[in-house]
């Protein structure tokens, strides 16, 4: 169940990101660079706590999916 929730939260990252791409298209020009800055370091982070041994799934699942929802708001602001 909470990997559900998790996966619909990861969804509503795409909606999310196309909304602030269209509602701040003149910051965005000038803040592109730090868009991918912020996208490269929480893939790489969201990767790398794939390999980091954690006691607790529930935390660790918890960090992934923000780090996922973060990329891919970055992303699509980015692009």
């Amino acid at each position: 169940m909470n990997s559900i929730i998790l996966f619909l939260i990861l969804a509503c990252s795409f909606p999310i990101g196309y909304l602030l791409k269209y509602l701040t298209k003149e910051e965005i020009k000038p803040g592109k660079k730090y868009f991918q800055v912020v996208w490269l370091i929480s893939l790489i982070i969201a990767i790398g706590m794939l390999f980091y041994p954690m006691e607790n799934l529930i935390y660790k699942q918890a960090v992934i999916f923000t780090l996922l929802f973060i990329a891919n708001v970055a992303f699509i602001s980015w692009k």
